[in-house]
């Protein structure tokens, strides 16, 4: 097949739709509270009770707040589950599809973080569809178009940042499975007793 006859929209997509598909959607299946919240160190970030955070920044718009500072503390602080699906949903993926595809605003300010599992798992089933959808929409030709001046580098082509999207989804969810394997081989029993 000719480079030229390639559907590279379809191509991008299914770049992340396998990786989800195959590899992400059942891991997530079942993300229990208990794992959404639990963290691993002392004062790691997290999505909490607002109220209830003591980061230097807490963004949010609901009950639920997300730690945050500016600049971020070095080293950087670790994260838990919940965390990690924030700012994927929003950072990630809401603030994209608000900038580039008419979704609704959308900042890590004025979100209303999840205050559980579940709710979590559904924002971030919601902002992948908007997102896959408006990618669909871009054609090839979109693919193209400049990004413009709501990303850091205008000039560079639509699909760097679907690219960079798909780089962020993978990663980051990449990590939330990693914890919950952690979390599985340290609160799991052996012969009755916590290990």
């Amino acid at each position: 097949m000719d480079a030229d006859e390639l559907d590279w929209n379809r191509t991008l997509r299914e770049q992340w739709e396998f990786h989800w598909n195959h590899q992400l959607r059942a891991r997530l299946h079942g993300l229990t509270d208990d794992e959404y919240f639990w963290s691993p160190v002392p004062d790691a970030w997290s999505v909490r009770p607002r109220g209830e955070s003591t980061a230097p920044l807490r963004f949010g718009a609901g009950d639920f707040t997300i730690d945050y500072a500016h600049p971020g503390p070095d080293p950087a602080a670790f994260t838990t589950i919940a965390w990690r699906l924030g700012h994927v949903i929003v950072g990630v993926l809401a603030a994209r599809n608000a900038a580039h595809f008419g979704g609704p605003p959308a900042s890590y300010e004025t979100w209303e973080y999840a205050g559980s599992a579940r709710t979590a798992l559904a924002q971030l089933e919601e902002q992948l569809d908007a997102w896959l959808a408006g990618v669909r929409g871009l054609g090839d030709a979109g693919l193209r178009v400049p990004i413009g001046a709501k990303e850091p580098y205008p000039k560079a082509p639509t699909a760097d940042l679907v690219l960079h999207i798909h780089r962020e989804l993978i990663h980051h969810l990449s990590e939330v499975c990693l914890l919950r394997d952690l979390h599985h081989h340290t609160k799991s029993t052996t012969n009755g007793a916590l290990r």
